[in-house]
């Protein structure tokens, strides 16, 4: 069977996306997003790799709670397909639909854990609200449904996976380039050597600073970077080679490329 992957977007709810992927090969790349994520899995053994312990197997039926930001791969066991759906959710506007900062950032905050949901109740509740926003019904209804289930969900505590207990004051010391987004896209294509002097360290010690403190090395976040800012602009209907050229990818090829790497699809069938 040839595998199967759909995206659902609307312009009148640009705070969700989802997708569903039936029978994929397809891997990630250890990435992050800048939004709440929410994957379940419907068929197929896969692992997520993110757990400061090592890599945790998922049975189907198991929910994933990802905050933003948060470095994470999950991928179908080897020489095996699996069946999943992943909800990507604005975390700004998450918080200001539960009204309730202190209630939603110890699900969506900086330093939330992952958490694993592997109660068949929770996993009904999530594939009903994704068929809901993936059918015809109207914005009045999908919204309600969306904020219901994420405010159903605020109690399920289930398996948590903690940031590693360092990590907090490694990302303090590279915060001047964590928050140097608001230069890109030129930020976000600095040598080693330039990131370095930014924040007063040797390059050594940047890239251990980077891992420790966002598990991905300093060029890979800058890649994952540049990807979540062409999604943005594929969203927004920019053509493909001028999107390329703006985030200061070699050429289209290599842009297809890394962008298929960290999301699993080619960026004309995201934009579709």
């Amino acid at each position: 069977m040839n595998a199967i992957a759909r995206f659902w977007r609307d312009p009148a709810m640009p705070h969700v996306e989802s997708r569903r992927a039936c029978d994929s090969r397809a891997c990630y790349r250890p990435h992050a997003h800048p939004t709440f994520s929410i994957g379940a899995v419907d068929a197929g053994t896969s692992v997520f790799t993110g757990a400061p312990g090592g890599p945790v197997a998922l049975q189907p039926g198991t929910l994933v709670f990802v905050p933003p930001h948060r470095v994470h791969a999950c991928n179908p066991a080897p020489d095996c397909a699996w069946s999943y759906q992943m909800l990507h959710i604005d975390a700004q506007w998450m918080r200001a639909a539960l009204h309730d900062d202190t209630r939603t950032s110890h699900i969506c905050g900086e330093d939330a854990p992952v958490r694993l949901i592997r109660e068949q109740t929770a996993y009904g509740a999530f594939c009903k609200l994704n068929a809901l926003l993936f059918s015809d019904a109207e914005v009045d209804e999908k919204d309600p449904a969306l904020i219901e289930f994420l405010g159903d969900r605020d109690h399920d505590v289930g398996q948590t996976i903690d940031q590693p207990s360092d990590a907090a004051p490694h990302r303090q010391r590279i915060a001047p380039l964590l928050d140097a987004t608001d230069e890109t896209p030129p930020a976000l294509r600095l040598s080693l050597a330039d990131m370095a002097e930014r924040i007063g360290l040797s390059q050594y010690q940047t890239i251990r600073a980077f891992r420790a403190a966002t598990g991905l090395t300093p060029h890979a976040w800058q890649l994952n970077e540049r990807v979540n800012l062409a999604r943005a602009g594929l969203r927004a209907g920019e053509p493909l080679a001028e999107l390329a050229y703006r985030l200061g990818f070699a050429d289209q090829s290599h842009f297809n490329r890394v962008f298929k790497s960290l999301t699993a699809s080619a960026p004309g069938q995201y934009r579709r």
